[in-house]
Protein backbone atom coordinates (compact mmCIF):
# COMPACT_ATOMS: atom_id res chain seq x y z
CA UNK A 1 0.00 0.00 0.00
CA UNK A 2 2.79 2.65 0.83
CA UNK A 3 2.62 5.79 0.42
CA UNK A 4 -0.17 5.83 -2.47
CA UNK A 5 -2.59 4.51 0.02
CA UNK A 6 -1.15 7.14 2.29
CA UNK A 7 -2.29 9.57 -0.15
CA UNK A 8 -5.39 8.19 -1.67
CA UNK A 9 -6.73 7.92 1.80
CA UNK A 10 -6.05 11.39 3.01
CA UNK A 11 -7.76 12.37 -0.87
CA UNK A 12 -10.62 10.50 0.15
CA UNK A 13 -11.09 11.94 3.75
CA UNK A 14 -10.46 15.78 2.21
CA UNK A 15 -13.25 15.12 -0.79
CA UNK A 16 -15.92 13.61 1.52
CA UNK A 17 -15.47 16.28 4.58
CA UNK A 18 -14.14 19.70 2.93
CA UNK A 19 -17.39 20.26 0.64
CA UNK A 20 -19.57 19.97 4.09
CA UNK A 21 -17.70 22.45 5.47
CA UNK A 22 -17.48 25.12 2.04
CA UNK A 23 -21.33 24.43 2.04
CA UNK A 24 -22.03 25.85 5.84
CA UNK A 25 -18.89 28.80 4.90
CA UNK A 26 -16.74 27.61 7.49
CA UNK A 27 -14.05 28.68 5.61
CA UNK A 28 -11.19 29.23 8.91
CA UNK A 29 -12.67 25.45 9.95
CA UNK A 30 -11.32 24.29 6.62
CA UNK A 31 -8.23 25.78 6.97
CA UNK A 32 -7.60 23.96 10.18
CA UNK A 33 -8.61 20.68 8.95
CA UNK A 34 -6.91 21.39 6.14
CA UNK A 35 -3.27 22.16 8.10
CA UNK A 36 -4.22 19.12 10.34
CA UNK A 37 -4.96 16.27 8.05
CA UNK A 38 -1.91 17.39 5.90
CA UNK A 39 0.23 17.05 9.34
CA UNK A 40 -1.13 13.62 9.69
CA UNK A 41 -0.70 12.87 5.91
CA UNK A 42 3.33 13.67 6.11
CA UNK A 43 3.57 11.94 9.52
CA UNK A 44 2.02 8.61 8.24
CA UNK A 45 4.34 9.32 5.28
CA UNK A 46 7.30 9.38 7.02
CA UNK A 47 5.93 6.13 9.19
CA UNK A 48 5.58 4.03 5.97
CA UNK A 49 9.09 5.31 4.61
CA UNK A 50 10.64 4.21 7.63
CA UNK A 51 12.55 7.37 7.90
CA UNK A 52 13.72 8.30 11.31
CA UNK A 53 11.31 10.80 13.13
CA UNK A 54 13.19 12.86 15.98
CA UNK A 55 11.19 12.14 19.54
CA UNK A 56 9.28 15.48 20.81
CA UNK A 57 10.82 15.06 24.12
CA UNK A 58 14.39 15.09 23.02
CA UNK A 59 13.63 19.00 21.59
CA UNK A 60 12.02 19.75 25.30
CA UNK A 61 14.97 18.72 27.20
CA UNK A 62 17.03 20.64 24.52
CA UNK A 63 15.02 23.69 25.43
CA UNK A 64 14.96 23.29 28.88
CA UNK A 65 18.40 22.39 29.81
CA UNK A 66 19.50 25.98 30.10
CA UNK A 67 16.95 26.79 32.25
CA UNK A 68 18.04 23.12 34.49
CA UNK A 69 21.96 23.85 34.52
CA UNK A 70 20.96 28.02 35.71
CA UNK A 71 18.77 26.62 38.89
CA UNK A 72 21.32 23.99 39.22
CA UNK A 73 23.87 26.50 39.77
CA UNK A 74 21.66 28.51 41.61
CA UNK A 75 21.19 25.54 44.32
CA UNK A 76 24.53 24.36 44.74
Amino acid sequence: MGIIGVLAITILIAMLEIPKLWKKRMKNDIWVYSILLLAGALLNGVIVLHLPMPNPLELLAWLYKPVSDFAMKLLS
